[in-house]
């Protein structure tokens, strides 16, 4: 049983930054290949996208499902078997013969990634405490920020010279890889508290329990809202910056990436900021902050003044407080109960598949050609955010000491 005071190794936090980075490795890299599974498969690219919308089930359900079964049966057994359920399901999804059979095969592939994404928040919580978790958090970033940055490239390059197959015999072995490191070099981290406070309920009780805490509650939403803006982006990106916005495909790949730097580059600031400041007091001047560019993308959006700089600068910003918030409010609500620690996860990474699927779909209807419906959605949620934020993870009598309290 590993404690508060063990020191975080590199080859760990490689480790836990690939297991978070499951998911985002698994949408990243493929999706270069949709039109080729069209072509393939005979379909329409709706039919594709299914792929994608089955993906997010798959991991907004699995989440609840593992959260509290690792405090349960322990954050190791969960880990292992997700890595198996995610290798046959990968392999499931290159020997396809049907798109109807790449849809379910996602949905399982999602159902074993989802326990790597969901325990290393808990593993990590299992050894820290508030404020060391945060600056792991956003360590946890920096690894996980690597499949934005290249994963498209990389899959666009397998399609090219391979086929579209090759890029899921490829995840096959990414999670093979994950599985094996994990059987060597992860320890169970959960404690025999945990256990017992988690015999002692259903998971339904340990569920209702966590929502009745409004602290908990506030740093859920507030981080998921907030995480919603990533959503509405990655959703709108492709109509906005080579539809609307006219680069090409090629530039398309570069803002992308300079996008995920920018949140990269922020969570590495918030690691810095930990050092001298308090993660509540960090979150209090980040939220405002995201207002702020939010009013400023949606002016731009609006309006000719700036043009697409001012645009591309403040969508930068916007995405960039991500980095801020994101490691801020896990800690924060993972904090609050370390006992049920794995259920407390489940609910962060349920609610922000939720909100983001709910900003994206938001962004979708709205959409006139114009960038303004992207800016109002993200604008909307920020604003929610804060009230989230500010109404119950920071009560109103601990505010005012934020502002002083290092």
């Amino acid at each position: 049983m590993s404690t508060a005071t063990d020191r975080i190794s590199v080859p760990m936090i490689v480790l836990l930054g690939a297991l978070t980075a499951y998911a985002a490795i698994s949408i990243d890299l493929y999706l270069p290949s949709l039109p080729a599974i069209a072509h393939d498969f005979g379909v329409d690219g709706g039919r594709t996208q299914q792929t994608l919308t089955a993906f997010f089930l798959g991991m907004t359900f699995g989440q609840l499902v593992y959260g509290p079964l690792s405090d349960r049966l322990g954050r190791r057994p969960l880990l292992l078997a997700g890595s198996v359920i995610y290798v046959l399901a990968s392999l499931g999804c290159a020997l396809a013969p049907s798109v109807d059979w790449m849809i379910g095969a996602r949905f399982v592939q999602a159902l074993g990634g989802c326990a790597g994404v969901v325990l290393a928040r808990v593993v990590v919580r299992d050894r820290y405490g508030h404020q060391a978790s945060a600056r792991i958090y956003s360590m946890l970033t920096l690894v996980m920020g690597v499949a934005p940055l290249f994963a498209p490239t990389l899959g666009g390059w397998v399609v090219t010279y391979f086929n579209w197959r090759a890029i899921f015999f490829l995840l096959a072995g990414f999670g093979a890889i994950l599985g094996i490191a994990v059987l060597l070099a992860l320890p169970e981290s959960r404690s025999q508290k945990t256990a017992q406070v988690a015999q002692g309920e259903s998971v339904w009780a340990s569920y209702r329990h966590m929502l009745r805490e409004p602290r908990f509650v506030g740093y859920m939403l507030a981080g998921a809202l907030n995480g919603a803006c990533l959503f509405t982006y990655i959703s709108t990106a492709p109509d906005l910056i080579i539809v609307q916005l006219g680069f090409t495909p090629r530039t398309f790949g570069l803002i992308f990436s300079l996008m995920a730097v920018g949140v990269i580059g922020s969570s590495q600031v918030n690691r810095m900021l930990l050092l001298h400041a308090a993660s509540d007091r960090i979150l209090a001047y980040a939220s405002l902050g995201s207002l702020v560019v939010g009013a400023a993308l949606l002016f731009a959006a609006h309006s000719d003044v700036g043009g697409t700089p001012l645009l591309l600068a403040s969508l930068f910003a916007v995405l960039s407080s991500n980095g801020l918030m994101n490691a801020n409010t896990q800690a924060g609500a993972l904090s609050i109960d370390p006992y049920r620690a794995g259920s407390a996860s489940a609910l962060l990474g349920a609610t922000a598949s939720a909100a983001g699927a709910l900003a994206a779909f938001s962004g979708g209807v709205l959409h006139n050609g114009t960038a303004v419906p992207m800016a109002a959605v993200m604008m909307a949620a920020l604003i929610l955010s804060a009230v989230a934020l500010y109404a119950l993870a920071l009560p109103r009598t601990l505010v005012p000491r934020l502002w002083r309290q290092r």
